[in-house]
């Protein structure tokens, strides 16, 4: 079921010859050099206690982005604990730039879990991610959102994978090469495990967020890979976010009133609750 939903939803989209546009891609490369892996390390792997790793990235010192399917329960469609889910930032052979245990999980309410890859989840299949400590950002540098109107054209993506789980990897250049309703296809080479991974446009300078990757499918007889426009989707998971955040507990405190002769009095039990204990 859910490779005919995802093959009636690409041929609503018209041929845009993908062919040709693979052609013009470059190579999936491991960042296997210190130096060559320095840029990307606000990407890392995200993983989830007894069910795998998806990929994610730091957008903000306590903030990461991943795709909203990789924060449920494959096998019974609920959502995963946050103390579960563990961002290692620029992992590469089994160490970490920045490691942290995450604190709180928003889905975007667009996705449904156990629908498969639907057009609706497609576009919607984004999750924030908050973390337990922030990151400073003298150990690692955010990527940010591309908040103008992309077209199609060459992007990339860093992403880890299956047979590559220790090691990011970056396709240089891949392509945007069609859109509809807030679902974008590319080209890009990714497999188990890049779900989460970012899309970047190099418009600016350093590499900005254009979307997230969230499946593959097939298109034209070739292997694509489907993401989403991201920037209103993010608005709205900050919000969310916001409003569903704990509030840290109340703590008492007793005062003491000093009677002039240096000792101090109780005030038998009188307590002011300051939340969090400020």
């Amino acid at each position: 079921m859910r490779s005919i939903l995802v093959l009636t939803f690409v041929a609503l989209l018209g041929g845009t010859g993908a062919v040709e546009a693979q052609q013009r891609t470059t190579s999936l490369t491991g960042l296997g050099g210190a130096n060559e892996a320095l840029v990307w390390q606000a990407v890392g792997r995200l993983d989830a206690n007894g069910v795998g790793f998806c990929t994610a990235t730091l957008i903000a010192p306590d903030l990461v982005l991943t795709a909203a399917h990789c924060v449920y329960s494959p096998t019974s469609n609920a959502l995963l604990k946050a103390e579960d889910l563990t961002f290692r930032a620029g992992l590469r052979h089994g160490t970490s730039a920045a490691e942290r245990q995450i604190a709180q999980i928003e889905a975007h309410p667009g996705y449904t879990p156990g629908q498969g890859s639907t057009a609706e989840n497609i576009r919607h299949d984004v999750a924030l991610l908050r973390l337990e400590t922030p990151i400073p950002t003298h150990m690692l540098d955010p990527f940010v959102l591309f908040n103008e109107r992309f077209a199609k054209g060459p992007v990339s993506v860093v992403s880890y994978g299956r047979g590559r789980a220790e090691l990011p990897s970056r396709q240089a250049v891949c392509r945007m090469f069609d859109r509809y309703q807030g679902v974008v296809l590319m080209d890009c080479d990714v497999t188990f495990g890049s779900s989460g991974a970012p899309v970047f446009s190099h418009k600016n300078g350093r590499g900005q967020i254009i979307s997230v990757i969230s499946s593959v499918g097939r298109f034209e007889g070739k292997k694509v890979s489907f993401g989403m426009v991201l920037p209103q989707l993010v608005v709205d998971l900050k919000r969310q976010m916001r409003a569903n955040k704990q509030s840290p507990p109340a703590t008492a405190r007793r005062i003491t009133i000093t009677n002039g002769t240096g000792r101090t009095t109780s005030t038998g039990g009188a307590k002011f609750v300051r939340p969090g204990g400020s």
